[in-house]
Order: structure tokens, then sequence, then C-alpha cells
């Protein structure tokens, strides 16, 4: 067998006292102690409120549905409305559309107490002669920005809704001072009736409806006067939101207007003008709204 050399036996030497001096501190040092395992402790569950509620609240002279979108089971319970003329005020179809997107996305928005509910479309058959679709849609889908104005304000019936309401209610009614039909009496139409059975069935806090165009928050009155939380559900709205504020709505007279019945049944309601019907004024709106939220944390 060939002899190893010098160098040779020098590695091998050195390499076998390493492992000597390794073994010998694994045999003194003490034994390292198994990791504690902690068992995690998982947080409370959160209350969360109860999301999402849509039901068909009824349907229009044409059969299309009339949907609410609710959020929460509180009992603090605001409703927000769009809608009301169709086409003429599109975006305020698509600005409720948003507001339902958002809270959906975002449910920490509302606190355990509150309940939302939002009817995108009061008058759908409104919607469809400007827009030909009935549901969300898009600003592309108008039909004719100019013409638009005139043909979807009312339901299929010629009405105006928003002067079927049984607050100091008259057959005729005026709009920027033409006259306008308001039904043959008081909720004479079926999207008014789905308003009012849905309004009496729930009871709620107070009632926002989004217009167009006049840049205003208008707050709503009827045979007895402004009620006081009215004026103070304008006021945050209109501050958070940049609005101007109405108390009362003199340019012409009204009649039959849905915050004036609502006023007429105890329950707080204000118009919100948006300031064109171009868009939805996302960012203004969404401050108005959050407003109004915070200061219906508490049941009033």
């Amino acid at each position: 067998m060939r002899e190893l050399t010098l160098k040779q036996k020098a590695i091998i030497f050195g390499g076998g006292a390493i492992i000597v001096v390794m073994a010998t501190l694994l045999f003194l040092l003490p034994n390292k102690p198994e990791p504690t395992i902690i068992k995690e402790v998982a947080d409370e569950p959160k209350v969360e409120v109860s999301f999402l509620k849509v039901e068909e609240i009824g349907q229009s002279v044409e059969g299309n549905p009339i949907e609410a979108y609710t959020f929460g089971n509180g009992d603090t319970h605001l409703l927000f409305v769009g809608g009301m003329h169709g086409g003429y005020e599109w975006n305020s179809v698509l600005l409720a559309y948003q507001m339902i997107d958002h809270l959906e996305a975002n449910p920490e928005i509302l606190e355990t107490e509150q309940k939302v509910t939002i009817i995108p479309d009061l008058n759908p058959d409104g919607t469809f002669l400007a827009t030909s679709k009935v549901g969300r849609f898009a600003t592309s889908d108008i039909i004719d920005p100019n013409t638009r104005l005139a043909s979807g304000r009312f339901n299929a019936n010629g009405v105006d809704l928003n002067r079927n309401f049984a607050c100091k209610w008259s057959r005729e009614s005026t709009w920027r001072g033409a006259t306008v039909s308001a039904g043959s009496a008081p909720f004479s139409e079926p999207e008014a009736v789905a308003l009012r059975d849905f309004v009496l069935a729930n009871s709620p806090d107070a009632v926002l409806f989004w217009h167009s165009q006049a840049n205003n928050v208008y707050a709503s009155e009827c045979e007895a006067g402004i009620l006081p939380e009215t004026l103070a559900l304008m006021s945050t709205y209109a501050k958070a939101s940049g609005y101007g504020e109405v108390p009362k709505f003199d340019a012409y007279p009204i009649t039959g207007d849905a915050e004036g019945w609502l006023a007429s049944i105890g329950i707080p309601a204000v118009t919100v003008e948006l300031k064109g019907y171009q868009t939805t004024e996302w960012a203004k709106n969404l401050a108005g709204t959050m407003a109004v939220l915070n200061d219906y944390k508490i049941a009033k």
C-alpha cells in the first residue's frame, strides 16, 4: 500500500481532532429545550352588519322591477332614493348604484346599530326612455343628451312621480312653469305606491333623494311646516358636500312631492340636487352621505 505523505497525515489528524472536540462539546453542553409552542388565541369575532339584502318592492307601469338594496340590520334606518325622474336625472341613478357598490365593498362603514336602504331607480321606465337600459348602465348609453331631458322625466303614464304623493296634492302641478300631470289621485302610480309601502312598512329615520340639477340641498315641508330634524339633515349633507342649503323651495309652487308627504307623516326628508347632469359628483356625495351616517350613529 502506498505510504501517506506528511501533509496528508496532518490533514487527517487535524480533521479527527476537530471531530473529537465537537463531540465532547455536544456531550458537555446542556440539552437545548424543545421550543414552546404558544397556541394562537383568535380575536373575539367582530359583530358585523348583515350584507346584503336585495328585494323587489314593486314594479313600474311597464312591469320593470323597482329594487331596494338594504345593508345592515340595526335599528337606525336611513333611506336613499335615486331616479325619481328617470332618464332626466340618469346621473342620480348611477350615483345610487355607485353608493351600493361602495357599501358592499366597505361594510365597515356602517355601525352595528345602523341600516341603510338604497332604491337606485324609482322610475325605471323613464330611465329606459333615455338610456335604452334598466338597471346599471354607463354614461355612453345615453341615446341623445340633447333630448333626454324631456323624454325621461315622467313615468310611462306621463305622470311626474314627484307630484303623485299625498301632500297638498292637485291633479295638475307645475315644473319650471310648465303644467305637468300629477296622476288621477295621490298614489295612482305604481312607482309612488312602491315607495309609500316600503316607507310605511319600514319607518326609516330619515330619507334622502338624489336629483339634479340645482347644486343645493332642500329641506321638506307639508302643512305643518319643516321638521327640526329635517333642517339638521339638510345642513349636515350640505356642509360636507359643498352644496348650498335651501330651507324652503319657493321658485314655483309644488304639490304632491314625496318629500312633503314624508314630512306630513313625521319623517325628515331632503332633496339633494346635484350641480349638473353629466356626472355623479361622487366625492361630494360620498362626503355628504358619510356625514349623515356619522350623525345617525346613535338612533335619534
